[in-house]
C-alpha cells in the first residue's frame, strides 16, 4: 500500500499505480486512479476528496454516519459527496488528517472513471454561489411554526375525542388527524437530519431525536445510517437500501401478475412502517445497544398510551395506533417512491454527483399543496444535490439546477402529482411482468 514509488525511464508509473516517495504515512506518497482503485474492498478502503488520498480502512468503524455510505465511495473521489453531507466541511476535515495517505499524482485528472471534468467543475461552482447567497442558510420562524402545526394536530386529534366522544366516524378522524401529524412530523425529522436547520449540528442532533423519537416512536441512528446510504447512491442496486428491499413485497410462487400488483400496490405501502420499519427500528435499537434511541422512542409509546388508553383501552389504543401507521405508510411510501421508483435503478456505474442524482431523481410539480403534501420532496432534485440545505429554498436553486442540466444534456424531469402516481404503478406493473417472465423461464 504505498511501497515502492518507482517510476520507468520515460517518467510514467511503474505498475503499482504508486510515484514519488516510499510510505504515505505522512501523506507525501502520489498515487494514481489505478491504485487507489485497487483499494476499493471490505477491510481495505481508501478514498479521495480534493485530490488527497485518505486510508478509511479502519476509520470507517468510527464513522457517524454508519460504515456503508463511506463505504459506498471506496476507490473512488468522494469530494462531492463529502461537501454535500456535511455543513462545515472544513471542520471534518480535521478528523481526516491522520487518514491521510498521500495524493493524486499530478498527471492524474481529478475526477475517476473518466468522469466529465466539466461538469463537475460547474457543478462545483454552482455549489459556491448556493453558499455565496446563502441558500443554505435556514429560516427559524419557518421551521417553528411547521413544528407548530404538528403539535396542533396531536392536540386536536385528542381534544377531539374529549368534546364529542369515542364514535366511530369521530375516531376515523381522529386517526386521520394522528396520520397526517405522523406524515408531516416524518418530513420534519427528515429535515433536522440531513442538519439543514440549526446551524450547530449539535441541536440538529438532539432535536432529530426529540422528533422522531418522541413524536414518532423511531431511531434516529437507525434513520441516519439507512437514509444516507440513498442519498450517496441513490437507486444503485446493493447500495441504496430504498431499492435492495422491494423484493420483500414480491410473494408467492406462480402467481398472475395482476395478483403480484395488488400485493405491490395494495398491501406493501401500508405494510412497509407497521410491520417493515418497526421491526428492523426495534431489532436495530437492541442489537446495536442503542439505548438511547430506545428511551426516546419508548417516551412516544407512554405519552401515546396514556393519552388513548381512557378511551380505548389497552387493544383499543393498540388498535389505533397500528392503523395510523397504516395510513401514515401509504402516505410515506407514494410521496417517496413517486421521485425514484419509475427512474432508472442499475449496479453501480460510476457517475459523478450530478448525473448520479438525476439519474435516479424526479421533480413533481410546485404548489401549496403538493410542497405541503410532500414535505417539499417534489423538489427531490434539489433534495439529493443540497441535503443540507432547508426546504424552504428548493424553489431558489431549481432554476440554477435545470439551467445547469440542459447545458450538459442531462435530463431534468418534472412531472404532475398524478402522472407521478400512474408512473408509479406503470413501474410496478413492468416489475411484476419481469419478475414474473424470470420466474416462468429460469
Amino acid at each position: 500500500m504505498g511501497g515502492g514509488g518507482q517510476q520507468t525511464d520515460s517518467g510514467e508509473p511503474a505498475k503499482g499505480g504508486v510515484v514519488g516517495p516510499v510510505g504515505g504515512r505522512g501523506g507525501s506518497a502520489v498515487y494514481t486512479w489505478e491504485e487507489v482503485q485497487r483499494h476499493s474492498h471490505r477491510g481495505d478502503q481508501w478514498l479521495v476528496i480534493d485530490r488527497k488520498v485518505y486510508n478509511i480502512t479502519q476509520w470507517v468503524k468510527r464513522h457517524p454516519g454508519g460504515i456503508r455510505v463511506i463505504s459506498h465511495f471506496a476507490g473512488e473521489d468522494a469530494t462531492d459527496a463529502f461537501v454535500a453531507f456535511h455543513p462545515n466541511p472544513n471542520f471534518v476535515r480535521k478528523f481526516l488528517k491522520p487518514l491521510l495517505i498521500g495524493e493524486l499524482a499530478p498527471t492524474e485528472p481529478s475526477q475517476d472513471h473518466g468522469k466529465n471534468a466539466v461538469l463537475v467543475q460547474d457543478f462545483q461552482a454552482l455549489r459556491n454561489r448556493v453558499e455565496r447567497e446563502g441558500l443554505l442558510c435556514a429560516r427559524p420562524l419557518f421551521f417553528s411554526l411547521y413544528l407548530g402545526h404538528i403539535l396542533l394536530l396531536e392536540a386536536l386529534a385528542l381534544g377531539l375525542l374529549w368534546v364529542w366522544g369515542t364514535s366511530w366516524s369521530l375516531t376515523l378522524l381522529c386517526s386521520l388527524m394522528l396520520a397526517t401529524s405522523q406524515s408531516q412530523a416524518g418530513w420534519l425529522q427528515h429535515d433536522f437530519g440531513h442538519l439543514s436547520v440549526c446551524k450547530k449540528s449539535s441541536w440538529n442532533h438532539v432535536l432529530h431525536k426529540f422528533v422522531i423519537g418522541h413524536l414518532k416512536g423511531a431511531s434516529a441512528n437507525w434513520w441516519n445510517h439507512r437514509h444516507f446510504q440513498h442519498h450517496a447512491k441513490p437507486n444503485v442496486l446493493s447500495k441504496d437500501p430504498d431499492v435492495n428491499m422491494l423484493h420483500v413485497f414480491v410473494l408467492g410462487d406462480k402467481q398472475p401478475v395482476e395478483v403480484v400488483i395488488t400485493i405491490l400496490y395494495l398491501f406493501g405501502p401500508p405494510l412497509l412502517i407497521p410491520v417493515f420499519f418497526t421491526i428492523q427500528i426495534f431489532q436495530t435499537m437492541f442489537s446495536q445497544r442503542n439505548w438511547v434511541d430506545l428511551a426516546w422512542s419508548m417516551t412516544f409509546y407512554l405519552r401515546f398510551f396514556c393519552c388513548y388508553y381512557p378511551f380505548f383501552g389497552l387493544f383499543g389504543s393498540v388498535a389505533l395506533i397500528t392503523f395510523v401507521r397504516f395510513l401514515e405508510s401509504h402516505w410515506f411510501v407514494w410521496v417517496t417512491q413517486m421521485n425514484h421508483l419509475p427512474m432508472e435503478i442499475d449496479h453501480e456505474r460510476h457517475q459523478d454527483w450530478l448525473t448520479m442524482q438525476l439519474s435516479g431523481t424526479c421533480n413533481i410539480e410546485q404548489s401549496t399543496f403538493n410542497d405541503w403534501f410532500s414535505g417539499h420532496l417534489n423538489f427531490q432534485i434539489e433534495h439529493h444535490l443540497f441535503p443540507t440545505m432547508p426546504r424552504h429554498n428548493y424553489h431558489l436553486v431549481a432554476p440554477l439546477v435545470r439551467t445547469l442540466c440542459e447545458k450538459h444534456g442531462i435530463p431534468y424531469q418534472v412531472k404532475t402529482l398524478k402522472k407521478a402516481i400512474i408512473d408509479v404503478v406503470r413501474s410496478l406493473k413492468k416489475s411484476g411482468d419481469l419478475w414474473l417472465d424470470a420466474y416462468l423461464h429460469k
